[in-house]
């Protein structure tokens, strides 16, 4: 490979990595060595870099873009294109984000400043706030300044101040106290244009350009500052307002990419003039057929083959093009000729005045005023979009507005360029800035615009919400005073307002809310705003119950009114059912305008309506106008606080909390009623209330309500005592589910169910309560975390004896052994649920009157089961095999432990007990003078062999623990017999 064919592109590569460096450089505030990379390449080099960025690198150097395509294929060149465009607009988003988000501080940024005596808490990092490690453009400062920013972001080390200085804590004159107070609440502070601090009695303390540290730095050396502990944050915040307002139209020139090379697919317009290196397709058919394709020479001629030179420089393509055809067929007999456009020419224009990169360009034949705009990557902020110029041998030939084509488009002024035309971007004219309630809002150049009219054309149009009556106009008059121009649209004077350079229009908005209609809202199936009209009542909005869902209050609508004419609130409420029974009558309330009507349902709460409402009414509370609410409580449906209306009274209470719930007592409430006494104290007064007269419509029983008065509804006595049910199961002759009355039997239950059956074992019944059940299921959770702290702390003790070496004092138990047991007992205990068994006499019980002392008095949720009859005696514990045996008269509880192999080794033998089949426990604990045999055994009986625990004396509550898990365990397979 040639020599130069290889470095081609090495030197686009180099190019291009120059590039990144300067961009990257110009993030970390450094871009020198990336501009001196770029400025020690060739014209050559820098034209490859711009063919490899898409003619981004121009950067008013003199152009070379454009030129013959080299062979590239048509659809790549078109889809590298479009990656391109692509690309400038993903960088074009991180590059407005990446200002946005810079940590070098600029005009008009947000800071906020903390400041204090003591050393400040390390900040954590954030996306606004990068480490100190990666402000790589910081290292040309001193070693002093450096060190004194490793600490980051304004922390210091400890003792060392924002300003680098060691400063002992000491306490703060009041001077100083008073600067910090007044410091903090300044907050936020914003920079001025021109990156000036005004802090409160220091001279403005210029930050632009600085990072977050380098502030904390600067501010920590004003003499004033140095003994303080200071931090700079920088508040990354959108601009809004007319403050984001741009300049319309500029960023058109920031969101293309195009590499200008001369158009070959596109047709050449009739009046385009032809000129040198121009390819002319001839195509001749008839007599001969043959295709030429003749450029155009210096000269301006092309060389016909037999027809010799002809002239065709400075024509028109369509003049050119019938001469051409009209001489092929006058001077060669029998052939006909078609010219067409092959490729065109380059031209080299000058783009100069405020353009974004002057310079000279060379772009298509084809080109106009734009396309050389395009190549000089459009213009500078300063520069006139309304004003371009092209100029033809120093004459102005054109003006181009590109108005008329953003907002218009109108592109007659884009006029063809010549070779040697210049396009003069001249400074930008008079500006006004649109904001609010336009389509467009931006910063526009006016030109011919000269009211307020023509400016809000630019901005395309008004909002539907904007408030024509309300536009503000500010602007700087003759005495340099910014003053402000009530402006009203609705009329001719105010659309001929004259507009100057500088001024500001605001268009307000409409104010949200409704100026004439009624709201609905609620439970209803149409919600929103109903056309108001004089003589309008609640029936015409509800016209019937089927506007209403399902479950709606029909007795309580409540309406939110505003009293003209200073929107005083007011609440009014009426009866639905009976407006809708009577429509017009006084039930059917007139509206006004401005209601607001809701409607409520009967099981969801009323407070996220009813609660705003009472603070309104709150605020418009003082000492001559008291709080107008009322409450009811007790049994009402929706009980709470309502706004007291005008003339409200106890009946009225009552339908607006639902009316009364089941179970009040009708006869009589109790009103409570708040009284201040001559200003100085309140007095609370009880009135008893007829309720029955009052809800049969007495009127003299009605009592008119005042402020704050609570209404009382009481319940009918022992209502929420009701009996409840009981289940008996098992051998009873109608088992099932038998509701009760208060105070009754369990005798009486079950005389009502038939009594037993002949194969009842009623000494082994089964009677569990519901809150027995509770309440011992709440003591085996306690003794549950009781053991699991004892076992804790003999876990500890353990450890401290075998690190002492005194395990062998510990009366000879295995400490490893012992935690296992107990960990063991605890699993068991943790998964034991309890069965709330009440230990009954059922015998004893049908033997005796209904009512006696062994009857019981049953509750709701208790259930009585009795088994078959059982011929078994079982044995539980610490015996060689637990098992239940035959029962058989005569043998005693030893007997029965004989025949499951006697006890283990483990067996504590003096607590040996037996758990009758009614639940009840015989031992023979403490009987000394009596032998254990001498317990007798009944058929259904359990023996328990407890767990001798006397041997691990850290964890005496063990023993009690296996007892209780026995006794559980029993009982539960009792619950379970059947």
């Amino acid at each position: 490979m040639p020599l130069r064919s290889r470095s081609l592109p090495l030197t686009a590569g180099l190019a291009l990595s120059a590039t990144l460096l300067t961009w990257v450089g110009a993030v970390n505030g450094q871009t020198s060595g990336g501009l001196q990379m770029l400025q020690g390449l060739s014209p050559q080099q820098r034209d490859a870099l711009a063919r490899q960025l898409g003619g981004l690198g121009n950067a008013g150097t003199q152009g070379t873009l454009g030129g013959r395509p080299q062979q590239a294929d048509e659809e790549q060149q078109n889809l590298l294109q479009q990656q391109q465009r692509e690309l400038l607009m993903d960088e074009e988003k991180e590059r407005a984000e990446m200002q946005r988000l810079s940590p070098f501080l600029q005009g008009e940024d947000w800071l906020i400043i903390t400041i204090d005596f003591n050393p400040l808490p390390a900040e954590p990092q954030t996306p606004t706030t990068p480490p100190t490690s990666s402000l790589g453009g910081l290292t040309n400062l001193p070693p002093s300044a450096l060190a004194a920013l490793r600490p980051g972001l304004g922390t210091a080390a400890p003792g060392v101040t924002a300003g680098g200085y060691a400063a002992p804590l000491a306490v703060a004159d009041q001077d100083k106290n008073e600067m910090v107070s007044l410091i903090r609440a300044k907050n936020p502070y914003q920079l001025s244009r021109d990156g000036m601090l005004a802090l409160p009695g220091f001279a403005p303390i210029p930050l632009a350009g600085l990072t977050e540290q380098l502030a904390t730095l600067r501010l920590g050396v004003e003499p004033a500052l140095r003994d303080l502990y200071i931090r700079v944050t920088k508040l990354p915040l959108n601009k809004v307002g007319s403050a984001a307002l741009k300049p319309f139209g500029y960023d058109l020139f920031d969101r293309v990419i195009s590499t200008f090379a001369p158009a070959t697919n596109v047709p050449v317009p009739a009046d385009y003039v032809v000129g040198p290196d121009d390819e002319i397709n001839v195509q001749l058919y008839g007599k001969k057929n043959e295709n030429l394709q003749l450029l155009v020479g210096r000269d301006g001629r092309v060389s016909f083959p037999e027809l010799g030179p002809i002239s065709v420089g400075g024509q028109t393509f369509r003049s050119m093009k019938a001469a051409v055809e009209s001489r092929v067929e006058r001077q060669m007999i029998g052939v006909r000729a078609n010219v067409t456009m092959g490729e065109t020419r380059t031209i080299r224009v000058f783009v100069l005045g405020d353009a974004r990169r002057p310079g000279s360009y060379t772009i298509s034949g084809l080109g106009t005023i734009t396309s050389a705009l395009f190549a000089a990557g459009g213009l500078q902020p300063i520069g006139s979009l309304r004003n371009i110029q092209l100029k033809r041998q120093g004459e102005l030939v054109r003006r181009l507005d590109l108005y008329d084509m953003l907002i218009r488009g109108d592109t007659t002024d884009d006029a063809k360029l010549l070779p040697g035309d210049v396009i003069f971007v001249p400074p930008i004219g008079p500006t006004v800035t649109v904001d609010g309630e336009v389509h467009r809002p931006a910063i526009y150049e006016i030109r011919n615009e000269s009211s307020v009219a023509d400016v809000i054309g630019l901005a395309g149009g008004l909002t539907p919400e904007a408030d024509t009556a309300k536009v503000a106009l500010t602007r700087i008059d003759a005495g340099l005073h910014r003053v402000v121009l009530q402006v009203d649209l609705s009329g001719a004077p105010g659309t001929s307002e004259t507009v100057h350079n500088g001024d500001a229009l605001r268009v307000s908005r409409l104010r949200p809310t409704l100026d004439a209609g009624v709201l609905l809202q609620g439970h209803v199936y149409t919600t929103g705003a109903f056309a108001y009209h004089q003589g309008m009542r609640l029936t015409d909005v509800i016209r019937s119950v089927h506007d209403l869902k399902p479950g709606a209050d029909l007795h309580y609508v409540l309406i939110r009114r505003e009293l003209p004419p200073d929107r005083r609130i007011t609440v009014v409420s009426a009866d639905l059912a009976a407006a809708l029974h009577t429509p017009g009558s006084p039930a059917d309330l007139p509206l006004m305008a401005l209601d607001r009507i809701t409607v409520f349902d009967l099981q969801s709460s009323r407070d996220k309506v009813i609660q705003p409402l009472l603070d309104e009414l709150s605020l418009q509370s003082n000492i001559g106008s008291p709080d107008e609410v009322a409450r009811i409580d007790g049994r009402t449906n929706v009980p709470g606080t309502y706004p007291l209306e005008v003339g409200m009274t106890v009946r009225d209470l009552i339908r607006a909390g639902g009316g009364l719930s089941e179970g009040a007592y009708g006869g009589s409430a109790e009103l409570t009623r708040y009284k201040v006494i001559n200003g100085e104290s309140r007095r609370t007064d009880l009135i008893q209330v007829d309720l029955a007269a009052v809800l049969r419509g007495d009127p003299a029983a009605n009592v008119r309500l005042e402020p704050f008065d609570k209404l009382s509804i009481k319940a009918v006595q022992a209502w929420s005592e009701q009996g409840g049910v009981i289940t008996l199961r098992g051998q009873v002759k109608f088992p099932g589910t038998y509701s009760i009355k208060q105070g009754e039997t369990l005798k009486s239950v079950l005389l009502r169910a038939g009594g037993l059956t002949e194969y009842a074992f009623p000494e082994g019944s089964v009677f569990t309560r519901l809150e027995l059940r509770n309440r011992e299921q709440q003591q085996l959770d306690l003794l549950a975390e009781r053991m699991q702290k004892d076992i804790a702390f003999a876990a500890l003790q353990g450890a401290a004896l075998n690190s002492s070496g005194a395990a062998g004092a510990a009366g000879g138990a295995n400490p490893a052994t012992a935690l296992a047991v107990g960990h063991s007992i605890l699993t068991e205990l943790r998964q034991s649920r309890a069965v709330g068994r009440l230990v009954i006499n059922l015998p004893r019980l049908q033997r005796s009157s209904t009512g006696s002392a062994s009857d019981v008095i049953v509750r709701d949720g208790d259930d009585l089961l009795v088994p078959k009859f059982q011929q078994e005696v079982t044995v539980i514990g610490e015996v060689q095999t637990v098992t239940s045996h035959l029962y058989r008269p005569g043998l005693s509880r030893d007997d029965y432990i004989a025949l499951s192999g006697g006890e283990t080794i483990r067996a504590d033998k003096s607590r040996i007990y037996v758990v009758r089949a009614d639940g009840s426990v015989v031992s023979n604990e403490g009987a000394r003078w009596f032998r254990a045999s001498s317990v007798t055994i009944h058929p259904g009986d359990t023996v328990v062999v407890p767990l001798n625990a006397e041997h691990i004396p850290a964890l005496p509550l063990w023993q009690a623990v296996t007892q209780i898990l026995y006794n559980v365990a029993i009982a539960t397979a009792a619950v379970h017999a059947l």
